[in-house]
């Protein structure tokens, strides 16, 4: 793990996360209200949720499971006791006045996130994980310059995840931020929609120079994608730093982050854990977590990412930066172990799901389960590269028809494009016999201790087969003939 991080402007960005996961309940955390998103506004809020007169909560058990779930998944400690309480603060979307949350005693305390930045292996501490409700959500278009109030969220559940400051650039936040994402939907505990809100970012960010005390910290709100919290910290970060250049100190504030400009903003003065007058819910009594209940979730749990990609390494002979890349989300994984169980070699899957449809995915903007490319057509594709009948760039050729829907059948993709290998023997020989008899300088330069000179014939001869010869024996074939 890195030990010298890399500074900006020679200052050190010093960031942690806090994570809203949206948990993939069926109904709210203290009602029977459904959760389900997209209802007309205002036809999910029951008198529990807006705390009427009357009415008392009653905690979800399958919110608190999945709480157990990440606690275990992270390898946290989960509290047999935890306590609810009031945060006391006036919002117009937060009806009750106060958001019910636990403060002093959470239900997930500690564990820890490992994660790749490129090949370089990262572990960010987790400090906890508490249960909270939602608030709901205020409306600014379609209102005729007035804002409307949508309290259908209110009294979802939420898990916030909040991290240590142990993050030390706006890419390290992001690798950081997806391993999350991936882990919640690995474990069933969120769905993972960003647009909808199931899952938002908050970025503490300061910055100091190295050695100092940690500098005042600014928080950017509700970050709904992993390209804008990048650009948000590097904004953040800049004039952060122009502000103290100028002789300005850093004022503690929530700031929010305009996409269409590419800058930050103050929202408000940041509060401090007084300013919410928090005091325990005198309407829930403490949370128990008996031993069992732990146990009984932990026999119901997927195999971890981590696990998966140990097994990956020892059963499959993996580098481990690529079994962490194939258990990137459990649908990379599926994808990965289907396309080795029709055949193809586990190293060739894992380059190719890393390099090229790694690509197209990105360009398209799709996930891997729905590119047109499925796992055993992919295995097909290796299994014509493995055998020798094609080369690697004419690979690429083939899986080019595939992804566009030109064909399904790499057979008939070859014989149509006329991408098959030569292999003959006595063919290759006779070209390279003409190559080294048309490049007498590039021979005599190889036997005087020249490579490139070797490498400059195989061109020759690759040409001259219209990079249709197999490479491998080709090179085999002309290192005979130079002797």
């Amino acid at each position: 793990m890195p030990t010298t991080p890399k500074l900006i402007r020679g200052y050190e960005v010093v960031i942690g996360l806090e994570n809203h996961v949206q948990l993939s309940t069926q109904s709210k955390i203290f009602s029977g209200s459904s959760t389900a998103f997209g209802a007309a506004p205002n036809t999910q809020a029951s008198p529990v949720d807006l705390a009427l007169p009357g009415t008392l909560p009653v905690l979800n058990r399958a919110a608190v499971e999945r709480a157990i779930r990440f606690g275990l998944a992270v390898g946290a400690k989960v509290a047999p006791l935890s306590i609810f309480a009031r945060k006391n603060y006036f919002y117009p979307d937060l009806p009750k006045g106060y958001q019910i949350s636990q403060f002093e005693i959470p239900v997930v305390q500690g564990g820890s996130v490992e994660f790749f930045v490129g090949d370089v292996k990262h572990k960010v501490n987790l400090t906890r994980a508490h249960l909270e409700e939602d608030a709901g959500k205020s409306l600014h278009e379609d209102y005729h310059g007035q804002s409307g109030i949508d309290l259908n969220r209110a009294g979802t559940p939420l898990l916030e995840i909040v991290s240590e400051p142990d993050m030390r650039s706006a890419q390290e936040a992001a690798e950081y931020a997806k391993t999350l994402h991936a882990l919640v939907m690995w474990l069933g505990i969120c769905d993972g929609n960003m647009q909808e809100g199931s899952f938002r970012c908050d970025v503490n960010v300061s910055v100091r120079k190295p050695g100092e005390p940690f500098g005042t910290r600014r928080e950017i709100k509700n970050l709904n994608s992993f390209r804008f919290l990048v650009d948000a910290v590097n904004y953040e970060v800049n004039w952060q730093i122009d502000e103290i250049e100028d002789g300005r100190k850093i004022q503690q504030a929530t700031v929010l982050y305009n996409p269409d400009t590419g800058e930050t903003r103050a929202m408000r003065s940041k509060e401090d854990s007084a300013d919410y007058r928090y005091f325990p819910d005198p309407d829930l009594p403490p949370l128990v977590i008996a031993p069992e209940w732990v146990e009984r979730v932990k026999g119901e749990m997927p195999e971890l990412p981590a696990v998966m990609a140990a097994r990956f390494v020892e059963q499959d002979g993996l580098p481990a930066y690529d079994a962490t890349m194939m258990t990137q989300s459990l649908a990379t994984a599926r994808y990965y172990e289907a396309a080795k169980a029709a055949g193809a070699p586990p190293k060739l899957v894992a380059n190719w799901v890393m390099g090229e449809i790694s690509k197209r995915l990105n360009a398209a903007d799709i996930e891997i389960d729905a590119a047109p490319v499925g796992p055993a057509l992919l295995a097909r594709l290796i299994g014509r590269i493995a055998d020798g009948t094609i080369s690697n760039n004419a690979a690429k050729q083939v899986f080019e028809s595939l992804w566009s829907g030109e064909s399904t059948d790499v057979d008939a993709v070859i014989d149509a494009k006329g991408l098959k290998q030569v292999s003959d023997t006595g063919a290759i020989e006779a070209i390279l016999d003409e190559v080294l008899a048309a490049n007498p300088k590039s021979v005599d330069e190889y036997r005087a201790g020249k490579d490139k000179a070797f490498n400059a014939l195989v061109g020759q001869a690759m040409k001259a087969t219209k990079g249709k010869a197999n490479p491998a024996l080709v090179n085999e074939l002309l290192k005979k003939k130079l002797g």
